[in-house]
């Protein structure tokens, strides 16, 4: 038995924001509340003081690249799940662009024993919607279900072919499985390494404009419509897209949305430089961009938030910018990174971690979690919002280090995670 006592409890799933104790017991949350854990002290193998700390659900990322199987020298799933936890990060979903792709049930097994070895975070994979992620042939989703796959998703990749996607948002709807789309019209965006927009110019750059993204949504919101499927735009970063998502939703369409932390707080001002640790799909944007998507987050338009964690080797960015992978690594650097809105009054506390607990849940209800009901597993994280560390690569437990907050400091630290009350991570220092 454990007690987390004397911390500021957030569980947004609960409606609840108070000073309160966590009692943990066999795995399960015992329970919550001001003084909770006065009854159990004396059977209490360790009690743990958070005075002046968050306590909250442990966060859920429905959105990361793991690399495994094919790519381990980027990560590995041992590496991924470490990170997470790291992060305060008690599930992971793993987008299925591996070599071999995740579009066969042996692939997706062989994917769910490995982290069964490894332990530590939750994982779920996300399999493939076309065979190959080429956009032609539908994958088997009855048995990649069977076999664990909780979403399908080309992601990195999107399905050009609107004959293609209508038949998989059919397929999808008749097993449940929500279809994931990354959102790019590839004719519009080809050789492009970033917006397109006036630091475009200035760098000498062929831009991937907004519109690529924006009519790709619009595209799959009506054939959602038609089909009755569920359907989730990943890492949105259009403010038009947004307006698109918001529409769908207030005509009742099982629609929803995601957004990064790098979208949340960066713009393609970042990328002045040419700093390859500033380089992803879909790029950062511009400032009118960033903002929407910021109060689209704070309204409940986007639901939550995912880091698509996408973990890249020194010799893949430390090279020329049009050269290198696109791409940020984000799972150990999400919370601090986020608690910039908080502090620039931007999001409130409750709504970020609403969007990192509960949130993805409710967008991917397999994943479970997100809440410290009584009786739901031990999924917590101890934060501590006035922490300040320094992202060196030696800290850091990915494999990867491509992160745009490399060698800065930064303020709000994770100190403990627990997966099914089992220690994940702890800082101890």
């Amino acid at each position: 038995m454990w007690i987390l006592t004397g911390g500021r409890v957030i569980d947004p799933a609960n409606g609840l924001d108070e000073v309160a104790d966590v009692v943990i017991d066999e795995g399960k949350i015992l329970a919550v509340g001001e003084g909770a854990g006065a009854p159990y002290r004396e059977r209490a193998e360790r009690v743990i003081d958070c005075a002046g700390k968050l306590v909250t659900p442990g966060f859920v990322d429905i959105h990361v690249h793991l690399r495994e199987p094919g790519h381990e020298y980027k990560e590995d799933i041992a590496s991924g799940l470490a990170a997470a936890a790291a992060g305060g990060f008690t599930a992971v979903c793993a987008m299925p662009n591996t070599k071999p792709v995740n579009d066969e049930r042996a692939i997706t097994r062989a994917m769910i024993e490995r982290a069964r070895e490894v332990g530590g975070s939750r994982f779920f994979p996300i399999a493939a919607i076309t065979k190959g992620l080429e956009g032609k042939e539908l994958t088997e989703m009855a048995e990649l279900k069977a076999a664990g796959a909780i979403a399908v998703s080309d992601d990195g990749k999107c399905v050009m072919n609107a004959q293609v996607m209508r038949r998989a948002f059919e397929y999808a709807r008749g097993q449940g499985l929500l279809v994931i789309q990354h959102c790019e019209d590839h004719h519009m965006t080809a050789g492009s390494h970033m917006h397109e927009g006036p630091n475009a110019t200035r760098l000498g750059l062929r831009g991937f404009p907004r519109e690529a993204e924006d009519i790709i949504v619009a595209r799959d919101i009506i054939l959602a419509e038609l089909t009755g499927a569920r359907y989730h735009v990943a890492h949105i970063s259009s403010a038009r897209s947004v307006r698109l998502v918001r529409e769908a939703k207030e005509r009742g369409l099982p629609v929803t949305a995601e957004v990064t932390p790098h979208h949340l707080l960066l713009t393609d001002d970042a990328v002045l430089g040419y700093d390859t640790h500033c380089k992803c799909n879909p790029p950062l944007r511009e400032e009118s961009d960033r903002r929407a998507l910021v109060e689209a987050l704070a309204d409940g338009t986007i639901d939550c938030i995912a880091t698509d964690h996408a973990p890249h080797s020194t010799l893949e960015k430390d090279c020329e910018f049009d050269r290198a992978a696109v791409g940020v690594n984000g799972l150990e650097t999400a919370f601090p990174a986020l608690l910039q809105l908080v502090d620039r009054g931007e999001l409130g506390l409750g709504r970020l971690v609403e969007a990192l607990t509960i949130s993805p849940v409710r967008v991917l209800p397999e994943v479970g979690g997100g809440t410290l009901s009584v009786g739901a597993p031990a999924d917590v994280v101890v934060l501590d919002p006035e922490r300040r560390w320094t992202v060196r690569r030696e800290a850091l437990r990915s494999r990867s280090h491509n992160t745009p907050l490399l060698d800065t400091e930064v303020k709000g630290a994770v100190e403990l995670t627990l997966v099914g009350g089992q220690v994940a991570f702890e800082r101890v220092s």
